[in-house]
């Protein structure tokens, strides 16, 4: 019966390992490929072909680093098979519970940081169960941790966040200055030296600081490698360099190799790093439990030196999760989604939408480096202001070219310096979070190319100080739940263990493996890439559906409102929420369109898609805004208003209900007649705000009307008259998109929208803009 319980426990690990290997590859796989990618050096096939090699290779020079999971925390010789399994168990429960969690909040975190302090948390709640059943001091609970390794390794992932910004900005800032931008004439001399020295550096760092881990790899082999390191070393270097310079020389773009070669030694060391946060619990679960089954002892008794015995894992698991790996690569939907939207993290270009918002810290620590900057800026000579200046005047961009979101000479920096310090971590049996090095390297080399300017430094430190943030939050997180999991298995035994199985298997499926549903809108958005017309029904369904959703929104807000019921307007905003949510994802199938080269869709139709749904997204956002505002009234018990101002409100709304009409109608068929119909109750609309409005000022002298309720009612007339304004602003748009198919110029109607919605204006300049 114990050996049944057992095998399906390992069985179920295993099975894990594997999940997590394919949940993992497709979240991480932009690691490496995204600035092979972004530099669009190679077709993605190529590029996926030679991660797949790095990765395949890279598994089976993992084997050392197995050792973290049988052994580096704790003493696996003081635990019986049994509390082994627990802590095994309590550690890939809790993995799958916190990834998942992590990810629905949006909440940055880290595979390498979640394995380590989910085995320290099993381990020390194992060691305080066993000390409390024995009734001996918890003071001995050090006695069973490697606090000094695990110590080693949390300060060895901290540092590496530091060491990867500050080297990633130095080397590029060094070589930006040896090529500039313009780097055509430069690389004519130093194309050939870079190429030898980005090479002999990869293959020093991987393949033979390396060797010592891999499954395959003779003593005897690697004797002769530390013995002649140095000549290996010039012989490499100088043999690399002359093969660059004569590739340049012809003619041969050299940087194509520095970055395919730096995607396949970041994937690499990606996979050798890594991979131990994937399948090394499991595997330390199967070695325990064929240690146990081969001695017939009491799993309670026999205690599991044998995890302790660093042995080169098996080749054929390293092999086999190497080509799990490779097959997600090119199967995972959302592992090429992730690439596709991820470019935009050190982009050179300005404009574009930010991965994070700005913290308050953020701010300080720009105000500070503002200060610093200008300081070191007035100290330096203007000679050599003037040098460094030069070099970072930026070649123009080609007409009709799409600028690269970063040039050859970073992406190498890039891949090749993540790729050295995540090798060099490995050679040590360091676990590093790859995420997080490959994310500050890039944030330093953005930095020293002036990637940072005074629109987007704000956002990128803010990015850098939530990054440290969530490595904090992910390792006290994983420590806390892994020790409460643990305990509840210590206390509860079998059928624990049996419980938590079912519900991470419904965890597993529902967010990985459940089909996502797609809205009928949505998927009008993603039919319209290739065809004006579908364009056009994508706008006219979108207006139809979202005017409604939003009206329903305030609606339902003005009840509850009314009804003075916090907890319900609460329900409704976070439904206008997920309104504005849904827009946002839709507006941003624009930039898929620009990207995709086969599509037909015409510059202008793709500019009034961006347009129209940026229309529509202000609206969601103003009635979200305004929703937050009146939860906050009622949360704080403010005065509700009624009487007339009430009243104005409820007429308004049946207002935007009849006006719903006359947008329904535009959305099906956008003519002339339409157009006047939705302008004229547009105009009628604007004069009953105008109409309210004063009520407010003429009852603020007659009766007593709070400054918080005369603040909140106008908040409501500012929304319905944005909502009005906007979709009008749509529908013209649409107007000018329906002429633009029919072969028309729409330049009346689309400049018209575009002035509508530059301010709120009131009735008459409405009238004035539509009549003209």
């Amino acid at each position: 019966m114990l050996e049944t319980i057992f095998i399906l426990l390992v069985a179920f690990l295993l099975i894990l390992a594997c999940v997590d290997l394919f949940v993992g590859v497709s979240n991480d796989a932009v690691n490496f490929l995204n600035s092979a990618v972004g530099s669009r050096i190679a077709p993605l096939k190529i590029i996926l072909i030679v991660a797949s090699i790095g990765v395949l290779f890279g598994a089976t020079f993992s084997s050392g680093m197995m050792e973290v999971a049988r052994s580096g925390v704790f003493h696996p010789e003081l635990f019986s098979f049994y509390d082994v399994i627990l802590i095994f168990f309590a550690v890939m429960v809790t993995d799958v519970i916190l990834i998942n969690v992590f990810n629905i909040f949006g909440l940055p975190t880290s595979t390498t940081v979640s394995i380590i302090f989910e085995l320290l948390g099993a381990a020390v709640c194992a060691s305080a169960y066993k000390l409390y059943s024995d009734g001996q001091s918890f003071s001995e609970i050090f006695n069973y941790i490697k606090s000094d390794r695990t110590a080693t390794i949390v300060s060895g992932i901290l540092i590496s966040v530091a060491v990867a910004f500050i080297s990633g900005a130095i080397i590029q800032f060094i070589l930006r200055v040896l090529f500039s931008f313009r780097f055509q004439n430069s690389y004519r001399y130093l194309g050939g030296l870079f190429t030898g020295f980005s090479l002999t550096a990869i293959i020093y760092f991987l393949v033979m600081k390396g060797a010592k881990g891999a499954s395959f790899m003779k003593p005897e082999y690697i004797d002769f490698i530390n013995a002649n390191t140095t000549v290996i070393l010039w012989t490499l270097f100088i043999g690399l360099t002359v093969l660059g310079q004569i590739l340049v020389m012809i003619g041969f773009n050299v940087f194509k190799i520095i970055i395919l070669g730096g995607t396949f030694a970041l994937a690499f060391s990606f996979a050798g790093n890594d991979l131990v946060n994937f399948i090394g619990v499991p595997l330390a679960a199967l070695d325990a439990f064929t240690a146990w089954t081969g001695s017939g002892n009491d799993p309670h008794l026999m205690t599991m030196e044998i995890l302790n015995n660093n042995e080169h894992a098996n080749s054929l698991y390293l092999v086999l999760a190497g080509l799990i790996m490779v097959t997600t690569l090119w199967i995972s939907k959302k592992a090429r989604r992730v690439i596709q939207t991820s470019i935009n993290l050190s982009s050179s270009t300005q404009g574009e939408r930010e991965q994070f918002g700005a913290t308050p810290v953020g701010r300080v620590i720009t105000r500070i480096g503002l200060d610093v900057s200008r300081a070191t800026y007035n100290i330096i000579p203007q000679r050599i202001k003037a040098a460094i200046a030069s070099r970072y005047i930026k070649a123009p961009v080609v007409k009709g070219e799409i600028p690269l979101p970063f040039d050859y000479v970073r992406a190498s920096v890039n891949l090749v310096l993540s790729a050295i310090l995540i090798a060099s971590a490995t050679s040590l049996k360091l676990p590093l979070s790859t995420t997080y090095v490959t994310f500050m390297v890039a944030m330093g080399t953005s930095f020293a190319d002036g990637a940072w300017d005074r629109e987007s430094a704000v956002y990128r430190i803010s990015g850098v100080v939530t990054v440290i943030a969530g490595w904090f939050l992910t390792a006290f997180s994983a420590f806390t739940l892994t020790f409460i999991v643990c305990l509840i298995f210590f206390i509860f035994s079998y059928p624990a263990l049996i419980i938590l199985m079912i519900i991470t298997m419904i965890i597993i499926y529902r967010t990985n493996f459940a089909k996502t549903k797609v809205t009928e809108t949505m998927q009008q958005v993603i039919d319209a890439k290739g065809d004006n017309e579908k364009v056009l029904q994508a706008i006219s369904s979108a207006v139809q559906v979202f005017y409604k959703d939003n009206l329903t929104c305030l609606e339902r807000a003005f009840n509850e409102f009314f009804a003075d019921n916090e907890f319900k307007l609460r329900k409704v905003t976070h439904k206008a929420f997920n309104i504005m949510d849904e827009l946002e994802k839709e507006r941003s199938e624009y930039y898929s369109m620009a990207l995709d080269k086969e599509q037909k869709v015409n510059i202008d139709a793709n500019h009034y898609f961006y347009l129209s749904f940026t229309n529509m997204y202000e609206v969601s956002k103003s009635v979200h805004n305004a929703l937050s505002q009146a939860v906050i009234h009622v949360a704080n018990r403010h005065t509700i208003f009624s009487g007339q101002l009430k009243e104005n409100l409820e007429e308004l709304l049946q207002k935007l209900q009849k006006f719903a009409l006359y947008i329904d109608a535009m959305s099906k068929e956008p003519s002339s007649d339409n157009m006047d119909g939705i302008a004229k109750r547009a105009k009628k609309l604007n004069r009953s705000i105008d109409k309210s409005q004063l009520d407010l000022v003429n009852l603020i002298g007659t009766e007593k009307i709070s400054m918080r309720s005369s603040e909140i009612y106008l908040t409501f007339l500012g929304t319905v008259r944005n909502m009005v304004n906007r979709y009008l602003a749509v529908a013209l748009l649409a107007r000018a998109l329906a002429e633009l198919t029919e072969g028309k110029k729409p330049e009346e109607a689309a400049t018209q929208a575009q002035m509508l919605v530059q301010v709120n204006p009131t009735a008459e300049a409405i009238s004035e803009k539509v009549e003209q």
